[in-house]
């Protein structure tokens, strides 16, 4: 055991693993990236590190006991966020419908696409892959007979950003360059648009009935 941290490799490895699942997260970064270029990419970046750590913050504090203990205020917060993500992703429906018949520029919706880190930062916290993520999986790893269980989480969570940037920074470069691509090949970037789009849809419906175990 090193700092409080129970089997260091196995979180590790697991983090990994749920990192590249697809999520909210990435595709937004992605989608940005390609639209705007690598430095938004990395503005959609910092927003997403800032909504990990304070819902790494939350986890480490117990807010998932008082969730919990309120189903209301957990219903609420579900709900809020289920609708925010199926708003992102009507948006980019809609985006991609204007692209493939009317031959329109494919973009993230204007006010999102031009706020990339305040739009991420709420993506981020209403993220049902993260919140499982740093309520069920990452507290799992903290010994509760460790004197100083701050520094375990602290760990944890660098570990966590460390990957979540090398990630994201492949995404970022990777969508910067598929986007000189999708300018070439109009119904191809509608298609990948839309795509994304429901995604987003479906995300919101995952977290709407996400449950608190």
């Amino acid at each position: 055991m090193m700092l409080g941290i129970t089997d260091l490799w196995t979180y590790v490895l697991g983090t990994i693993f749920i990192v590249l699942l697809p999520g909210p997260n990435s595709l937004y970064v992605l989608s940005v990236a390609g639209k705007r270029g690598v430095s938004h990419g990395y503005q959609g970046a910092c927003g997403i590190f800032l909504g990990d750590t304070v819902l790494m913050l939350l986890s480490a504090t117990g807010a998932a006991s008082l969730l919990r203990a309120n189903p209301a205020l957990f219903m609420i917060a579900k709900f809020a966020g289920a609708a925010y993500l199926a708003w992102l992703g009507a948006g980019l429906l809609r985006s991609a419908w204007a692209g493939w018949y009317h031959k329109s520029e494919i973009a993230l919706p204007e006010k999102d696409a031009s706020r990339p880190f305040h739009t991420a930062l709420v993506i981020s916290l209403v993220n049902p892959k993260a919140i499982l993520f740093f309520i069920s999986f990452f507290i799992q790893f903290v010994d509760p007979a460790y004197p100083h269980p701050a520094l375990s989480f602290l760990v944890l969570g660098l570990i966590c950003q460390i990957i979540s940037a090398a990630y994201l920074s492949l995404l970022i470069f990777g969508g910067a360059r598929l986007a000189e691509q999708f300018r070439k090949r109009r119904k191809t970037a509608a298609a990948a648009t839309g795509g994304v789009g429901a995604l987003f849809i479906g995300f919101g419906a995952k977290l709407a009935s996400a449950t608190l175990s």
